[in-house]
């Protein structure tokens, strides 16, 4: 996400993936006023103009904050509230309306006071890179987005080649050309290019792109022992050793290391862990949670405002808190253990 800020009480912000949109759900407060882009339908006046239509234009709003609620995934958050200023002289003040915000929508939030975990959030959203993933083999290219803790794919890409042929005299360049088009739709300022497959290809693709500008502009990984192209390459990567080495200090391998860390727990019945709601709520109350992680699916089956408040809480005391959604199998992996889990400093007795 990127942010700006305006003055004492107004910070501008850009969504840039799911996860921000979650930050701001939980900075976002009755009270609070919202200016952003929307759209409203307009009643015609038109001679003909049938009486039940109206025409759905795009004005730009002031929004006093009634409340706030994600969708059932991560991906569009509803703000309810009521104008208070509007460029459409056909919208009155003190109309209610939903704003809907989505990935590449901006806003401008205010505040009378911004508190101390609102202001962290915010700053917690540091990582501004993220790794365009590429799996290629000769036949087919997977090619995927990685920002944050989600994954966007792209639709596969194949070269048309033919086993032998390709051997011989079938000309890969046209293929390695539409890979670098695909990519450059995703890729953005500092992001990582990495490249895995089976076989020369990758490297080949690399020797290829290295003539592209883009090589001087981003850093370029070559990975070995991803024996997969396509989409598959890219799900493979995902659950590899190789990705916690490549992304580092990137949210999805951090998150990676605590879920492998609670089923080594698990596995010798450690009590320094929890699964859920109820044991993870339990352990916040003696202070004991080291890290948290936690799914869409607790969203989706607890209770929203109850689940905001008890983030921000934690978040409050100095935990790491993670959130996923389900575009990879460490997102449906949380999902499969309630939704939510934490690592903890200390056992307690009615968690693990």
């Amino acid at each position: 996400m990127i942010t700006k800020t305006i003055d004492d009480s107004t910070i501008s912000f850009l969504v840039e993936e799911p996860d921000d949109l979650l930050t701001l759900r939980r900075i976002i407060k009755s009270g609070d006023r919202i200016v952003a882009d929307t759209t409203r339908v307009i009643k015609q006046e038109k001679d003909f103009a049938r009486p039940d239509r109206g025409e759905r234009v795009r004005i730009r709003i002031a929004l006093d904050v009634e409340k706030a609620a994600l969708d059932s995934v991560f991906d569009r958050l509803r703000v309810h509230g009521t104008i208070t200023e509007s460029s459409s002289e056909e919208v009155s003040k003190g109309v209610h309306h939903s704003l809907l915000v989505k990935i590449d929508d901006s806003l401008n939030i205010s505040k009378k006071k911004w508190l101390p975990i609102e202001q962290k959030l915010i700053k917690s959203q540091d990582e501004s890179f993220g790794f365009v993933l590429v799996a290629v083999d000769r036949g087919d290219c997977g090619i995927g987005k990685l920002k944050g803790t989600h994954l966007q794919l792209l639709q596969n890409l194949y070269s048309g080649s033919g086993g032998k042929q390709y051997k011989t005299n079938f000309n890969i360049e046209p293929f390695f050309e539409n890979m670098l088009k695909a990519m450059q739709t995703v890729l953005r300022e500092n992001d990582v290019i990495v490249i895995f497959g089976p076989g020369e290809t990758k490297k080949q693709f690399n020797n290829y792109i290295q003539k592209a500008p883009l090589a001087k502009k981003h850093k370029i990984e070559i990975v070995e022992g991803i024996d997969s192209g396509g989409e598959d390459g890219i799900y493979t990567f995902i659950k590899s050793k190789s990705m916690r080495q490549i992304l580092g200090e990137g949210k999805l391998a951090k998150v990676a290391a605590i879920l492998e860390e609670i089923m080594i727990k698990a596995y010798h019945k450690s009590k320094k862990f929890t699964m859920g709601f109820d044991e993870t709520k339990k352990a916040n109350q003696y202070g004991a949670i080291e890290s948290l992680v936690f799914s869409e699916k607790i969203i989706q089956t607890r209770n929203e405002s109850e689940v905001i408040e008890f983030l921000n809480e934690v978040e409050a005391k100095g935990v790491k808190v993670y959130a996923l959604d389900s575009s990879t199998d460490i997102g449906m992996q949380v999902s499969g253990l309630g939704g939510m889990v934490s690592l903890l400093r200390f056992p307690i007795e009615s968690a693990g």
